[in-house]
């Protein structure tokens, strides 16, 4: 049975070194994983997600809280006692060695039988779908392949816990968006509870069974990848996690117990009821619906147009000096024009309300 991840109170600081202060890379973070989960970390640059990949790893010790794989506490246990496999964003493969040497070499170091090893990386690499590359060298691999095999030696192991830094960072934008599909099948068959850290949105989006948003060393929200880009708790996440419009409201009028419209310098919208009385609204663009004219609701002048064949991109100026960009998906050959006056619908269900 894949093994369940506890994290409670996890901090780590850095002390003070010359004119450089104080340090808290993480900051009293509580997750539990369960088993088997892809499990994402995702934030911005320095937000403390590799630091705490690191300290579940067992290559950073905290300054507090604990770490527990089952029920067996692994805070200050060192990286060989844990049983995790590392995917590093380097791939850290061995240029001498073989594609089917550098897998096995976790097994070689636990000493395992030779006829075990083979079935064992032979699996491994049918897993990755490597199978026919095992006696080639890394340098005659391309970058995709490398991190297959980089994936290989880590499930080769059978590890409790597998974690992966920014795997598919290094790879062209066609590659990671075909490998994305290719190691959340891998992490799924194999049952691995997994850990992933990227600061890339769309991976998380698209492959991950729950995140864990990170900002300044905290957890600022945890959901499916679903919850959090269609209701996020904050303007950080709303932002963050793919593009979003703020709508500033200075007033709200209840309307039933469902719902309410919002008073903002553009227009009144309707949206589901909230308690906040002053705030924002988030829309996506690609909420938002433009019809050529004007109408007695939203309406706004065609600022540019961009068109991308799959979608038009268009930015509005609304009333009250607010620009909103809208997203058209399949626009066929009814394209606005820049200049041109369109009128503007949104669906009160993607109407977020957020405090300012």
């Amino acid at each position: 049975m894949a093994t369940p991840i506890a994290i409670r109170d996890i901090t780590k600081t850095y002390p003070a070194q010359g004119v450089v202060a104080r340090n808290t890379a993480v900051d009293r973070v509580s997750l539990d994983i369960e088993s088997g989960e892809l499990y994402f970390l995702l934030g911005p640059s320095g937000c403390g997600k590799t630091t705490l990949l690191r300290m579940i790893a067992g290559f950073i010790e905290p300054t507090s809280g604990s770490i527990l794989f089952g029920s067996r506490d692994v805070t200050f246990l060192s990286p060989n006692h844990r049983n995790t496999g590392m995917v590093f964003q380097s791939y850290a493969l061995w240029p001498h060695m073989t594609v089917a040497a550098n897998v096995a070499f976790g097994l070689s170091v636990r000493k395992t039988p030779a006829a075990e090893t083979a079935t064992r990386v032979a699996e491994a690499l049918r897993a990755v779908r490597m199978e026919q590359y095992g006696e080639r060298k890394p340098n005659q691999l391309s970058g995709g392949q490398q991190q297959r095999v980089a994936l290989a030696r880590a499930i080769v192991v059978r590890p409790d816990v597998l974690l992966l830094d920014e795997p598919l960072s290094n790879l062209d934008a066609k590659l990671r968006i075909e490998l994305r599909a290719e190691i959340r099948r891998i992490c799924k068959e194999s049952g691995i509870t997994t850990v992933y850290v990227t600061h890339d949105q769309k991976e998380a989006l698209s492959m991950a069974d729950r995140v864990a948003i990170l900002n300044q060393g905290r957890v600022v929200q945890v959901g499916t990848p679903r919850d959090l880009y269609r209701r996020p708790a904050s303007v950080f996440v709303a932002e963050f996690l793919g593009e979003t419009n703020l709508i500033p409201f200075e007033s709200v009028t209840r309307t039933d117990s469902s719902s309410c419209v919002y008073h903002t310098a553009a227009g009144s919208i309707t949206g589901p009821a909230s308690s906040i009385e002053r705030g924002v609204l988030s829309v996506r663009p690609e909420c938002a619906r433009l019809v050529a004219g004007e109408s007695g609701g939203l309406h706004g002048r065609v600022l540019s147009t961009t068109y991308l064949g799959e979608l038009a991109q268009y930015t509005v100026q609304l009333a009250g000096d607010i620009r909103l960009n809208i997203s058209t998906l399949n626009p066929g050959d009814e394209i606005l024009t820049t200049g041109s006056v369109a009128a503007l619908s949104i669906a009160p269900c993607d109407v977020h309300v957020l405090a300012g």
